[in-house]
């Protein structure tokens, strides 16, 4: 009896490991949330300030605070549907977010920086300005650039753009961009991030979109060695 529940515990354990064992790869975030946790307890007084003529201009807006707590579901439902659909287009987002991630944690560990746009006092008081509370006193205004919350909301729709089954839902690609648009106004309506921070989100989201979905590594590989023999057969 023993035998065969031992047995039958080694199948599931193996089963369940040749068909998730692509989650492994989330354990990305036990580096990446330590790593976080220490340059937000680490910097604190002393940064570079971010800022642009640009964020004097953006009012505040604290019902912005709704999408910006969105984010964290839309990022875990991307990441989860395309674990659970598409291992090819899960490695590719992975290694979307994960690289601009550490990307992220290197430029706050050597360049701690931050800002004072948050606004000293609320003129009136409501839910949507709690929640700006309470996200402002877990969240420092510290570790700025390029903004996790553009870059990951990038990189979420574009996976889902690519994606073979979604792309062909229109729904779905319009709730993602209108989400993906509004937690990206969100981050600065809430005074959470800077244009600046925006900006270089933007810049390195699409820096790693043309690496990741554009650029085809396979075709780029295999035209070398067809150049050498080619150069080979002439002499």
């Amino acid at each position: 009896m023993f035998a065969k529940l031992r047995k039958r515990l080694q199948y599931q354990i193996q089963y369940l490991y040749e068909n998730y064992k692509h989650l492994l790869l989330l354990l990305y975030f036990c580096i990446y949330l330590p790593w976080f946790g220490y340059v937000e307890k680490t910097v604190t007084t002393h940064f570079h300030v971010i800022h642009v003529p640009l964020d004097d201009y953006i009012p505040f807006y604290e019902y912005f605070v709704i999408p910006y707590l969105l984010w964290f579901g839309y990022v875990a439902w991307g990441i989860a549907y395309m674990a659970l659909h598409n291992k090819s287009d899960y490695y590719k987002l992975c290694t979307f977010l994960f690289t601009g991630m550490t990307i992220f944690l290197i430029i706050s560990t050597v360049y701690p920086n931050g800002h004072f746009l948050r606004p000293y006092y609320f003129t009136h008081h409501n839910i949507f300005t709690k929640l700006c509370e309470f996200l402002y006193a877990t969240d420092t205004a510290t570790n700025l650039f390029p903004s996790i919350h553009v870059y990951n909301s990038l990189g979420i729709h574009f996976a889902v753009m690519q994606n073979e089954h979604l792309r062909k839902n229109k729904k779905v690609q319009a709730v993602s961009f209108v989400l993906m648009v509004s937690i990206i106004l969100a981050t600065m309506f809430i005074k959470q991030h800077s244009v600046f921070d925006v900006g270089t989100a933007f810049l390195l989201g699409f820096v790693m979109y043309h690496l990741i979905y554009k650029r085809n590594w396979s075709k780029s590989s295999s035209s070398q060695p067809q150049k050498t023999r080619k150069k080979l057969f002439i002499q």
